[in-house]
């Protein structure tokens, strides 16, 4: 079970179980789309997709084929062209950004040094922006193919902070301009996606980058990351028949408190809901034992100030009404309990109606939730 692990290469080349949404990437990459912004909680597989896309685009298909015992994945019997593009792969999650501004230039400088580095070429010029944009130049001109720009996590440094106005909102600034950097580079770029928990609306990639798609709620792309039912039993047959040889549990009853458990997460009008495969990928490395995974690699801070600054009953928080609009101006102007609460995973869409201004019904999606979001509310109390 590959366990805490994102690096696509680590999991294909060590012989990991590895789910494959590699025809969900193919449709993504060879569409009509160029830049894509997709939110879904922590822990979804947001990292591991980023990290697979990038080694789509670095044509590495030998990662793709036959591999250390596992079969090869749906993308390499696929028309794809297999061209190495240069990738700027940048992680944003690491960076105690409640320090301003020069924690985040630090983190950025560095994480492009490193890009550059990697494919040898000078990194020009003295502020983060500038680099990025010298740098996107660069690499389409000495290896003559479009830039592929990855950002996981690229609202980390403003989702740590949006308590803290004068930190804030000179960091939101700041990644408006260096997120401004990829319109005016458009004619150099071949591919864009951004993965985060949420929209700021006055962040540059949704107001000056207008040709981003937002995949949050697009039915095509609601399984792209977490797991399906189908993919639950075709993927981890032999851990399954492992647990019910062992245990002597009856199929049917063991399998529906896994979707009770784990299951039940909702991203789009369709009814269709997935696993967190962190959740059932711990589940299934502890030998079948039901257990909070998800909850204890912690809450956002963030969550659990705004849950003791309103005083959230949290048996209160079923069936809340909302609609697209909730979702679309996140910002510290505009910091609603709803949104936040279904895009860090503690709420899910269970029922949606066209018909209706607030078309989305957000609850608990599964037990794991339930009952660990009750532990939440009870510390903040205390």
């Amino acid at each position: 079970m590959p366990v805490g692990i994102q690096d696509f290469a680590d999991i294909r080349t060590r012989g990991f179980v590895y789910v494959d949404k590699t025809a969900r990437a193919y449709d993504l990459i060879t569409g009509s789309g160029k830049a894509f912004f997709l939110s879904r909680p922590r822990r979804f597989g947001k990292s591991l997709l980023c990290s697979t896309l990038g080694a789509i685009f670095e044509g590495r298909r030998e990662l793709f084929g036959e591999i250390a015992g596992r079969p090869a994945l749906a993308i390499d019997g696929l028309d794809w062209e297999w061209k190495a593009h240069p990738v700027i792969y940048l992680d944003l999650s690491a960076g105690n950004y409640s320090e301003g501004k020069p924690v985040l230039n630090t983190v950025l400088q560095n994480k492009l040094e490193n890009c550059a580095r990697r494919y040898k070429v000078a990194l020009r010029g003295q502020t983060a922006s500038v680099q990025f944009e010298n740098l996107i130049v660069d690499l389409h001109e000495r290896f003559n193919e479009k830039v592929v720009v990855i950002i996981d996590e690229y609202d980390s440094p403003l989702t740590g902070t949006l308590l803290e106005p004068s930190v804030h909102v000179p960091l939101r600034n700041e990644l408006k301009a260096f997120y401004s950097v990829m319109k005016s580079c458009d004619a150099h770029l071949r591919f864009i996606f951004l993965t985060g928990i949420s929209k700021f609306s006055q962040v540059s990639i949704f107001s000056g980058l207008n040709q981003i798609t937002d995949l949050t709620f697009n039915t095509r792309y609601a399984d792209l990351c977490g797991l399906t039912q189908e993919e639950l039993e075709a993927d981890f047959e032999p851990e399954i028949d492992g647990i019910l040889e062992r245990t002597g549990c009856n199929r049917e009853v063991y399998t529906d408190k896994l979707r009770h458990f784990y299951n039940g997460y909702r991203f789009s009008k369709n009814p269709l809901t997935v696993y967190n495969p962190f959740g059932l990928l711990n589940h299934f490395h502890e030998g079948g034992k039901f257990r909070p995974y998800w909850y204890r690699t912690g809450t956002p801070t963030l969550l659990t100030d705004l849950i003791n600054d309103r005083h959230v009953d949290f048996t209160k928080l079923n069936n809340m009404q909302v609609g697209y609009e909730d979702f679309d101006s996140f910002d510290i102007e505009n910091l609603a309990l709803e949104p936040l609460l279904y895009q860090t995973g503690y709420l899910t869409i269970t029922d949606y109606d066209e018909n209706r201004v607030s078309c989305f019904t957000l609850d608990y999606p599964n037990l794991e939730v339930r009952s660990t979001f009750a532990k939440i509310t009870e510390t903040v109390k205390r």
